[in-house]
């Protein structure tokens, strides 16, 4: 059996120092773990940056330049193989903990407690970090503002927790064989959604759902859509606005996928590729093609799905189309 005891440390190491590290001294501590030709997929504004320098002056300086005391709170770590293409990944998501004493964004300090959701895909080879994903919801944290750039959401939106085993940290080896049986069932699943954008069934029974997902399953999506709680209102506070609210979905795969112990993730760049005919998000039709980065953490508990973490590049989505949330909020702000 494969260990990935040393790219976990690898990362751990790296977190460590981070956590340790100021505006000065980050672009140091990112050349330190990363290789020359270092990629680094970040949502919108962030966007895709080569090399750690790069990615030092598009995030982390300004992100550590406006926030204080930062800690980094991980609900769920793992690590494994990629089916996709048989590279090494180690995923962590979680909160930015800290105290928001300067501008960031264009949004203003508040000196309190803020909290930034993240999920980090890091790529590991020869000891080195090759690739990277960065999702925050930065929606999410323009609500703690009391910022609300968009309708009011179908679901809830707040500080999520981990798992409600509270068995995410998985810095121990685990039993390669549950490893497989999460991958199998994420891949049932999926293949189950894939089946309905072929044969335009946008109102699926919630049999469909019960094959690989508990009766009390708990969808924690991103904020502008939220979070819903057991499968009659998943279907109703996301899957169903999702579904009659988006026409031409197209799912585009995905550049990391694999499981550990109970636990699976996933990103795409993009994963989907959909028009909005009216509804999703409570906006009008827009007419035009746009691509949607997603990642999905999943929980197995048995034999089926129990819990599942989402983010979505909302604002990059939205941007496709012509609403630059960040920049329409931002402006409204100076004002």
């Amino acid at each position: 059996m494969k260990s990935y005891q040393d790219q976990k440390s690898l990362i751990l190491s790296f977190y460590d120092e981070l956590e340790a590290a100021n505006a000065d001294s980050v672009r140091k501590v990112i050349s330190q773990f990363t290789n020359t030709d270092f990629q680094w997929y970040g949502v919108y504004p962030f966007n895709e940056q080569n090399g750690g320098d790069a990615v030092a002056e598009v995030f982390w300086i300004p992100f550590l330049s406006a926030w204080s005391n930062v800690q980094r709170r991980q609900d769920v770590f793992l690590a494994g193989t990629s089916e996709i293409d048989n590279t090494d990944w180690v995923i962590s998501m979680g909160h930015f903990m800290g105290l928001l004493d300067g501008n960031w964004l264009g949004f203003p300090a508040s000196r309190k407690i803020a909290f930034l959701r993240y999920a980090d895909f890091n790529c590991i080879k020869d000891g080195k970090i090759i690739r990277s994903s960065f999702f925050c919801d930065l929606i999410g944290f323009m609500h703690q503002l009391g910022i609300n750039p968009l309708p009011p959401q179908t679901g809830a939106s707040f500080i999520y927790p981990g798992p409600r085993t509270h068995d995410g940290l998985l810095f121990e080896p685990q039993d390669q064989r549950e490893s497989q049986k999460t991958l199998e069932l994420v891949n049932r699943m999926i293949g189950d959604l894939s089946d309905l954008n072929k044969n335009g069934n946008d109102c699926p029974s919630p049999d469909l759902l019960k094959k690989t997902w508990h009766d009390d399953m708990i969808w924690y999506g991103p904020a502008g859509i939220g979070a819903s709680y057991t499968i009659p209102r998943y279907q109703e506070q996301h899957q169903l606005p999702f579904r009659k609210g988006l026409k031409d979905k197209v799912f585009n795969g995905h550049i990391c996928r694999f499981a550990e112990g109970n636990y699976a993730g996933f990103f795409g760049w993009p994963n989907l590729t959909n028009t909005a005919t009216g509804g999703f998000l409570g906006l009008p039709a827009s007419g035009t093609p746009a691509d949607m980065r997603v990642v999905d953490i999943y929980r197995r508990q048995g034999e089926k799905l129990s819990e599942n973490w989402v983010l979505i590049d909302l604002p990059w989505w939205l941007k496709q189309q012509g609403v630059d949330v960040l920049e329409r909020t931002k402006k409204i702000i100076e004002t």
